[in-house]
């Protein structure tokens, strides 16, 4: 059993993906290609954006927009301590301060209200100057964007949104990747639009923003090579990988159905027994991750490797108390419900094109566990 099957959609789509690979290595364009410019096209018309911008990885879809906002030294950015380091890894790599807000216990999401207490709280102290916030759509779902997009206007602050793993979901029928001034989405290989290494794509419907971005993400490219007009970064999109994505995309919307489905089984399965993910009314998840939550965490992920059933634990120490952040100062207890999260959160095995009965052994085991 696999905890997410590639190889089960690549047997689909084989054939196409051999075509686009060979077109490219028959026009040589490896960097900047015309796929690139067809993959951004495509997703920005699919996400509902003016602009989108392919680039390296997710990591670099963050910073870039950041770097483009002119996140510097003395700025706070807020975000959640219950995500992956690359979230808050990128504010610090400017020389800013990321400042964490609680997240809520039901979808693990940044805490609106708490957002707002910690903005205050900032100006307050007027040692750093707010700047941005960078909700996390945290297994797929989004955040609640029309509470953290009010917040915003009133403080004056961008938001970028961390779809990392929500694209393809809806707010409100709106799509992950359009709910702030800016998204930023990963293309690794285990997201719900992954390629064959690392990829990212920054969206939005601001047009000197995405100037900024198409300098930034080519060492600050003015009007040609050797012109450089602001400090960038090498964070282009490989030809290659954006090839390899467009023929994934056409498959992507049947998959978002299929997870759909399969998140449905489980919920129904296991709902009796432990605390299942819960998805608000007004929005879609990608279900990049199907993630339970129970005191006895550690039992079953025992007790599931000796059925040879593959497990994961997103996250396992929220960022506030990772060692990368001690300088920040943060203790345990700060953020209660992240840290009880982490300590409780389990997540099964997930993606379109798990069968009913292998889930059935997923399930089965649980039971037997916590039965």
């Amino acid at each position: 059993m696999q905890f997410i099957d590639l190889n089960a959609q690549q047997e689909q789509i084989k054939s196409k993906l051999l075509d686009n690979i060979s077109a490219v290595l028959a026009h040589g364009k490896y960097i900047n290609g015309p796929e690139v410019k067809q993959l951004e096209e495509t997703l920005a018309t699919f996400v509902g954006t003016k602009y989108a911008v392919g680039c390296a990885s997710g990591t670099d879809a963050l910073l870039m927009a950041l770097m483009a906002y002119g996140v510097t030294a003395g700025d706070a950015v807020f975000t959640s301590p219950f995500t992956f380091i690359a979230t808050a890894e990128v504010i610090s790599l400017l020389g800013a301060t990321p400042v964490f807000v609680d997240i809520h216990n039901d979808t693990f999401n940044i805490n609106a209200q708490k957002l707002e207490q910690a903005i205050d709280q900032v100006k307050q102290q007027g040692r750093l100057k707010p700047k941005g916030i960078i909700p996390v759509d945290l297994f797929g779902q989004p955040a609640d964007y029309d509470e953290i997009n009010l917040i915003a206007q009133k403080n004056n602050l961008f938001v970028l949104e961390d779809a990392a793993q929500s694209f393809g979901a809806l707010y409100k029928d709106k799509r992950s990747c359009s709910l702030g001034h800016a998204a930023a989405t990963s293309f690794f290989p285990a997201k719900p639009l992954g390629c064959y290494g690392d990829g990212g794509m920054i969206f939005t419907d601001d047009e000197e923003l995405y100037h900024s971005l198409i300098s930034i993400r080519t060492h600050g490219k003015g009007q040609h090579k050797y012109d450089n007009a602001r400090i960038g970064l090498n964070g282009r999109l490989d030809t290659l990988q954006a090839a390899i994505l467009l023929v994934k995309f056409t498959l992507f919307e049947s998959e978002l159905e299929k997870r759909q489905v399969v998140c449905k089984r489980y919920t129904e399965a296991l709902e009796s027994i432990c605390r299942v993910p819960y998805v608000k009314a007004h929005n879609v998840s990608a279900w990049a991750q199907y993630s339970i939550v129970h005191e006895k965490r550690d039992r079953i992920t025992e007790y599931l490797k000796t059925k040879n059933i593959p497990t994961a634990i997103y996250y396992p120490k929220p960022l506030h108390l990772q060692q990368a952040f001690t300088y920040l100062a943060y203790q345990e207890g700060d953020f209660p419900v992240s840290e009880q999260i982490s300590r409780q959160i389990i997540s099964l095995p997930m993606h379109p094109y798990l069968e009913q009965r292998v889930q059935d052994e997923v399930v089965n085991a649980v039971r037997e566990v916590l039965q």
